[in-house]
């Protein structure tokens, strides 16, 4: 009866070290799901936060792109034209696109941005479409709007 009973003491002794452990382990193991799910989610928010950026700069890039295009539509505006000559054609082309790559800077950049952008693409429109008067400097024109534009969206990107 004394072995069995000591058998019984070394088996209830190994379960208690089995329920210690396992009691033991569950927090651990708990914190170490934890961390690991918070690293995904900080992972997951890194990649996005760095992917709307490449986003904002392709956005960035082509605004600056096709304003450089219009810019240099303004300098070769011919003093007449109409709406077949080739100048009106492709000008035409270059404002759309402009028209639509200002609007997308709306969507994708606080207002600050978009209103800066806005100012240099109304000073564009008036330059190519109307002239400036004799005298006055396409560049001279555009300089003030074009550089707050370009230092408020690099304020934003950092």
């Amino acid at each position: 009866m004394a072995t069995m009973s000591g058998q019984v003491w070394v088996s209830l002794i190994s379960l208690g070290g089995v329920v210690l452990g396992g009691m033991l382990s569950y927090p651990v193991q708990h914190r170490t799901q934890s961390s690991v799910e918070r690293a995904e989610r900080h992972r997951q928010l890194s990649a996005l936060s760095e992917a709307r950026r490449a986003e904002r700069l392709a956005l960035l890039e082509r605004f600056i792109e096709v304003a450089a295009e219009a810019e240099r539509s303004a300098f070769s505006r011919p003093s007449a034209w109409d709406d077949t000559h080739s100048w009106y054609l492709t000008t035409q082309g270059v404002m759309n696109r402009l028209w639509v790559a200002e609007r997308l800077i709306r969507i994708q950049f606080p207002l600050p941005v978009h209103d800066a952008a806005r100012a240099y693409f109304l000073d564009l429109n008036r330059t190519v479409w109307e002239g400036l008067p004799d005298g006055e400097s396409v560049r001279d024109y555009l300089e003030d709007n074009r550089l707050a534009f370009l230092d408020a969206a690099r304020a934003v990107m950092g």
